[in-house]
């Protein structure tokens, strides 16, 4: 939740002072670094690779090919190799604006954690319109137009592998968010049939 807020911080920062037009000029977003950027950037950076570690360690996981555990991966990887060579940095801080949408995978999982599973619920039916309004307008929307964005500037980057590289990352973060898409819809499913049952009951 820190990264969110960070991330947040950074962009109103960054378009109070510069406005939206130089805030996703090419230049910036390649080979400029916003104030904080890095720093939440290494924060990130350390939260997914803890956080992978915690995953594998205790197998908090299921299925083969868990996309958690690809999606910390991917992450892993850029925010690596961006951190090295000291470039894309304002990208991902980009990429992190899918975070907000986590905020609400957290709640719902501490919301089921305490047994608040009742579909009929207006606690429960206000995280679910919270929940996808996230994740369509801060996850997938913002993916989309990253992507979108990297095919237009592609002539700008040069001949190394950030470009390689960032299509490549954009392209398996956006056919996770499918994925997850998927897995939130079957979820929506099963709390919308739990309370068609109860009011087939009564």
């Amino acid at each position: 939740m820190s990264t969110t807020f960070a991330v947040v911080f950074i962009l109103l920062n960054q378009w109070i002072k510069n406005g939206s037009n130089e805030l996703f000029e090419h230049s910036q977003l390649v080979g400029g670094t916003w104030p904080w950027a890095y720093p939440a950037l290494c924060f990130s950076c350390g939260y997914f690779a803890y956080d992978q570690w915690d995953m594998l360690r205790y197998r908090l996981f299921s299925g083969w090919i868990p996309s958690i555990l690809v999606h910390h991966l991917i992450l892993l990887v850029c925010f690596t190799l961006a951190l090295y060579r000291n470039v894309t940095i304002n990208y991902l801080i980009l990429t992190l604006i899918c975070e907000l949408h986590s905020i609400f995978l957290h709640v719902r999982k501490v919301r089921r954690m305490a047994g608040v599973r009742d579909g009929r619920s207006k606690f429960v039916k206000a995280e679910w319109v919270f929940n996808w309004v996230a994740y369509f307008g801060a996850r997938c929307t913002s993916h989309i137009l990253i992507t979108l964005k990297l095919i237009k500037d592609a002539s700008k980057f040069g001949k190394g592998v950030e470009l390689p590289l960032a299509l490549f990352g954009m392209a398996g973060m956006n056919l996770l968010n499918i994925f997850l898409g998927i897995d939130l819809f079957n979820a929506y499913s099963r709390e919308s049939k739990t309370e068609n049952r109860h009011n087939h009951h009564e």
